[in-house]
This record gives C-alpha cells, structure tokens and sequence, in this order.
C-alpha cells in the first residue's frame, strides 16, 4: 500500500464518536476509550472460538517502545528498557 493511501485510510478509521467525549481529568478515566468497544467484540469474539486447554503458560514480553503513550514503562535491567509490558498466553 503507498503512503498516501495509508494516510487516507487512518483518516478515516474510526471505531467510536469523536463528539462525545467524556471527562478525561478523573483519575480513574479510561484511557483507551476510543478503542474500548473493539476490545469488547474481540474478545467477545475470541472466546467462542479457543478454549485454553490445562498446559497453558502466561508470558509477560516488554515490547520496545520509544514513543509517547502513557502508560509506557521503564524497566532499568531489561534490554528493552522502554516499553509496553505485555502478558501473552502460549501453549
């Protein structure tokens, strides 16, 4: 895909009502709001499709991340010492 199309795409993906707003100075807002609803049908979604069976492991991976998000951490005695902490399952 060229980058023009690309833009014009990320443009125009919306997944809620950029009108409604809600108030963002509590401390107990959510901060992925705008994807929220996503979230909800993909996992909706996804637990009709896998059960986990009883040899299950949770990982947790920091994916490098040197951008600005809130909720990034900095963790001094890994490689990857900016990121987003990740916990993934694997079987």
């Amino acid at each position: 895909m060229k980058r023009d199309g690309y833009l014009h795409f990320l443009r125009l993906l919306h997944f809620t009502d950029s009108n409604i707003e809600p108030d963002t100075t509590e401390e107990n807002s959510d901060r992925l709001r705008k994807m929220r609803n996503l979230f909800e049908i993909l996992n909706k979604t996804f637990s009709k499709f896998y059960s986990p069976s009883e040899h299950l492991v949770v990982d947790e991976v920091t994916v490098l991340l040197k951008g600005r998000v809130i909720f990034l951490q900095y963790i001094p005695k890994k490689r990857e010492r900016f990121g987003i902490k990740i916990y993934k399952t694997c079987h």
